[in-house]
């Protein structure tokens, strides 16, 4: 396990285990999967020190979370608390923890991050088909001819066991031809599929799921809570107790305003959407040697002035 799936998998657990924390009576279950086991082992591995800072920053979250999730304290069923397993990503569903409520139907997750607001990495390659994927309409033909000869030539890099760092112009030759051709391949399938993919677009990289994202930021030892309310999932009222705090419903984009690269470099895409969305797709290389695909790097850029944000300072907490 990777360093950085070390620390997200310890995260995880440390916002469950906070939940616990702060909940705790015999009404609640623990989901012991697999997944639950391996992020506890990643969260022990750590020093007492490091367990420290995420209790620190779990805690934070939680406790703003429990101001606007009644259905945490209130309920008739026990309440269940789970890790996701990391496929259920790949089928629309971002959320890493789940409490869950089965008699009242209710539920709610946390997308938990650890110092990065990345909220997709996706492959392009001349085998992948990105309208299908992230869409659900096949990509043109004309997309596929423009970008198979930058691919096939990889490939034939790669056979040769060619570094990325051996190759001069690498972002000229290949990143923004590939960019170019994401570009003209969105506005295509935007006019084939009126007012379909920029909602489509957004449902792929933040999930069919309502959630709350939890951005932990250890150097200023602040934990973010942003709540992404598409559907009306979130922030609701159980047995007439109601949330302290309101978390507005969200709405999906229907428009692209502009798609252009970002100023001053030829590896990033801004795509500018109506009610207050832009997204920022970097493309580069995910390791040392050149592969017959390339990675892109997928952040929220711009968010709706309505999205509920929450920056909570771990000093704060008791």
């Amino acid at each position: 396990m990777g360093n950085q799936t070390k620390n997200g998998k310890a995260l995880e657990y440390a916002f469950l285990n906070s939940l616990v924390q702060r909940l705790y009576n015999d009404e609640i279950q623990i989901a012991t999967s697999d997944q639950f086991k391996t992020a506890k082992e990643a969260y022990l591995s750590f020093d007492q020190e490091k367990i420290e800072e995420m209790d620190k920053a779990s805690l934070a979250g939680i406790n703003e979370l429990l101001k606007l999730e009644p259905g945490l304290l209130i309920g008739e069923s026990p309440l269940l608390l789970a890790i996701q397993q990391d496929s259920k990503g790949q089928v629309g569903d971002v959320r890493d923890v789940l409490a869950i409520r089965d008699a009242e139907e209710w539920e709610f997750g946390i997308s938990c991050k650890n110092n990065h607001t990345a909220v997709k990495h996706s492959r392009i390659s001349s085998s992948i088909d990105i309208g299908e994927s992230w869409f659900g309409f096949n990509s043109t033909k004309e997309y596929f001819e423009s970008i198979n000869p930058l691919f096939q030539e990889l490939g034939e890099l790669k056979k040769k066991g060619v570094l990325w760092r051996d190759l001069e112009d690498k972002s000229e030759k290949y990143y923004k031809p590939v960019l170019d051709a994401l570009n003209i391949e969105l506005n295509a399938l935007d006019n084939k599929y009126p007012g379909e993919i920029p909602k489509r677009l957004l449902s792929y990289l933040l999930g069919r799921n309502d959630f709350y994202k939890a951005i932990v930021n250890t150097h200023n030892k602040t934990t973010e809570i942003q709540g992404f309310n598409f559907y009306g999932t979130l922030n609701k009222t159980v047995k007439r107790k109601k949330p302290q705090l309101k978390v507005p419903q969200l709405k999906l984009p229907n428009r692209f305003y502009d798609i252009h690269f970002k100023e001053g470099s030829n590896n990033t895409l801004m795509i500018v959407c109506d009610e207050g969305w832009t997204i920022s797709a970097r493309i580069h290389n995910a390791s040392s040697r050149v592969e017959s695909s390339l990675k892109l790097d997928v952040t929220i850029a711009g968010l709706p002035p309505t999205l509920y944000r929450q920056v909570v300072s771990w000093n704060e907490q008791i």
